[in-house]
This record gives structure tokens, C-alpha cells and sequence, in this order.
């Protein structure tokens, strides 16, 4: 069964405060491939002018992940996480992720639309410190398929 696109402009809850560590910073860096001591050494990345270690730019994905979670989990939304594909990607940065940063993530539905029978939803999650202020826009594309008959 199709999503309804009357899902288009619902905002989810937004997610619990998390606390952006040094040690969080590094092994994401790591995990990128992201070798430059700015990501690994405060020492390093304050000679350079930041106040702690910068998280690469697409850290706010774990942020933002956390609002896709929460939407895809919500029973009134429709969605079988193993009939989901997480098929495109977008950040809008607004300033850098700090280690020390505690952040939340708020996410729109934007559109929801059917393509050869598969849901394909548009979702923008805004990324802000627990003091409001902005840090950067993720937008991302959900496809979705629903069960065949039969299948669960």
C-alpha cells in the first residue's frame, strides 16, 4: 500500500540532545578516511583557529539519522525498514560541528511520491545546538517499498 502524501509537510518530534565528543569526532573522521590531525588533535585544530576538533562535514548524519529513525519507527507513518533504501543525500552547513556541541535534530517530511510502485520520500532535518542555534540542514531521499502480497 502506497505512503499517504498527506505526509508531506509533518514534522517529527525532534531528538533527544546528543553530546558531540572528541573521541566521537575522531573515529568518524577515521572511519572517512579523514587523516588531517585537525579531526584527531585539539592541539592541532586550535593552532588552526577552531575552537575544538571540527567534525568532518557530514557529521551531521548521525544526527540526523537519529530523526530518520524516529520517523521511519513511527507506526502511524506506514513504513517496513526493510523495505527501505536510504538513496540520496544532502548537508547545507550552516558552521562547523565542534566536539563539546550538544545537538538535536528536527525532521520535515518535504514531499512523498510514487514511482513505479515504489514511495519515494523527501525529508529535511534541521540540525541545531540545544541553544538553537542552527548548524546545518540535511536533506535526504527515502525509496520505500511496500510488501508484495504475501510477503512479510
Amino acid at each position: 500500500m502506497p505512503l499517504d502524501p498527506a505526509l508531506a509537510g509533518r514534522r517529527f518530534p525532534t531528538t533527544p540532545a546528543h553530546d558531540v565528543s572528541r573521541y566521537e569526532v575522531s573515529r568518524f573522521a577515521a572511519a572517512l578516511g579523514a587523516t588531517d590531525p585537525v579531526h584527531h588533535d585539539v592541539e592541532v585544530a586550535r593552532r588552526r583557529g577552531h575552537r575544538d576538533l571540527p567534525a568532518p562535514p557530514t557529521f551531521p548524519i548521525v544526527v540526523a539519522f537519529e530523526a530518520m529513525t524516529g520517523f521511519m519507527a513511527d507506526p502511524s507513518v506506514g513504513i517496513e525498514l526493510r523495505n527501505v533504501v536510504h538513496s540520496a543525500q544532502r548537508f547545507v552547513a550552516q558552521r562547523p560541528v565542534y566536539a563539546g556541541d550538544v545537538l538535536t535534530a528536527t525532521l520535515t517530511v518535504e514531499s512523498v511520491r510514487q514511482a513505479a510502485g515504489t514511495d519515494l520520500i523527501a525529508t529535511r532535518s534541521e540540525v541545531a545546538t540545544t541553544a538553537g542555534e542552527a548548524v546545518c540542514t540535511a536533506f535526504a531521499t527515502l525509496a520505500h517499498r511496500a510488501p508484495a502480497v504475501g510477503e512479510r
